[in-house]
């Protein structure tokens, strides 16, 4: 089964509806080859105990726009892929407002790609978190 690749933004936002992406809350305003930006609202359900933005929320708003990013740029024939590894620094916080994560593609190659991202606070454009994903392309069996 091949993954369908989105053509509109709305179609992009729509696809992650029903699953993480959806229930974190994130929203889509650019998917493009080059270029993947989306935000999420800060929101206590989102949070630690301690009342900041949990490091698996900003891990989970980096990996979906690195994922969907490498979905943008499926090579032809491929059937999808995962995320092989990540890596990040959590280098600050939130503890309302809104994030903005943007991803940039490192490699694009037919059985790797690797992407870029940095998570910012939307208030002060503040650098919370950088990340380095590297995803395993999918291909069809026989």
């Amino acid at each position: 089964m091949n993954i369908a690749t989105p053509a509109t933004l709305d179609e992009w936002n729509a696809a992650g509806a029903d699953y993480l992406p959806g229930l974190l809350g994130i929203c889509f305003i650019k998917v493009e080859l080059d270029e993947v930006v989306a935000t999420l609202e800060v929101r206590r359900a989102l949070g630690a105990w301690n009342g900041y933005l949990h490091a698996g929320t900003v891990t989970s708003l980096a990996d979906t726009c690195c994922g969907y990013g490498t979905v943008r740029n499926l090579p032809a024939g491929a059937s999808g892929f995962t995320t092989m590894e990540l890596k990040n620094n959590l280098l600050g916080t939130a503890r309302e407002g809104t994030v903005t994560c943007t991803a940039r593609p490192v490699h694009r190659g037919r059985t790797t790609q690797v992407w870029d991202a940095e998570v910012r606070r939307d208030s002060d454009n503040a650098l919370i978190a950088t990340f380095r994903n590297t995803q395993l392309i999918l291909w069809p069996k026989g």
